[in-house]
């Protein structure tokens, strides 16, 4: 009895041999392009600076009413917002924020100073910081004189904030605070605290000696 052959045909190995070729390429190039994606979206970095970090505590007001300051510069390569502020972990709430992006670079590096109070009766709200400047009379804007050269020199014109504050690579803020009342007392004037400043997941916390101020 005669076998049957078979009149099935297996694949040539010159075909087998151009399919592994071109599955190793596209196999290939996928990793390139992976691995290049995770190298760009590892570069990119959110960072910011924190500097001249400043808190005032009113000398005689037993309510406890306090300011603060700080200086913010994203030396990141993405957009971040300046999203949280906190002193002896109390958040500070956005519209306790008044914020100056618009700053020269010797503004941005002038001290931030404190100009004295205003409304300063106890057991209010108040005092709060004096207003300088060609905005004084504006109630939407904290107007601070940085070096007493009167207006329109290093003046601080701090917009009331409604939200986080948004800082492009290499933009800097400065950003002045209202600390709510009791949090520091005029026993804190000469103590330390911390004070922390994010932009998302980066900053940190700092510490800082109160400062009393009459």
């Amino acid at each position: 009895m005669k076998t049957k052959l078979s009149k099935k045909r297996a694949i040539s190995t010159v075909l087998t041999t151009v399919i592994i070729l071109v599955s190793s390429v596209v196999l290939g190039s996928g990793v390139v392009l992976y691995g290049t994606s995770l190298f760009q979206g590892g570069t990119q970095t959110e960072n910011i600076n924190v500097s001249g970090i400043k808190v005032w505590v009113h000398d005689t007001d037993t309510v406890g009413v306090a300011w603060g300051a700080a200086a913010v510069r994203n030396t990141g390569d993405k957009v971040v917002a300046v999203d949280k502020i906190s002193i002896r972990g109390t958040d500070i709430p956005f519209e306790n924020w008044y914020a100056d992006t618009s700053l020269t670079s010797s503004e941005f590096q002038q001290a931030l100073n404190h100009t004295g109070w205003v409304n300063a009766a106890p057991g209010t709200d108040g005092p709060a910081i004096a207003k300088l400047g060609t905005c004084a009379s504006n109630t939407s804007y904290l107007c601070i004189d940085q070096d007493s050269a009167g207006s329109g020199t290093s003046i601080i014109s701090a917009d009331a904030a409604t939200g986080p504050v948004s800082l492009n690579p290499g933009g800097t803020a400065v950003i002045y605070f209202k600390v709510g009342n009791g949090t520091l007392t005029t026993l804190d004037s000469g103590a330390s605290t911390t004070v922390s400043v994010f932009a998302g997941k980066a900053g940190g916390p700092q510490s800082i000696t109160v400062a009393g101020q009459s």
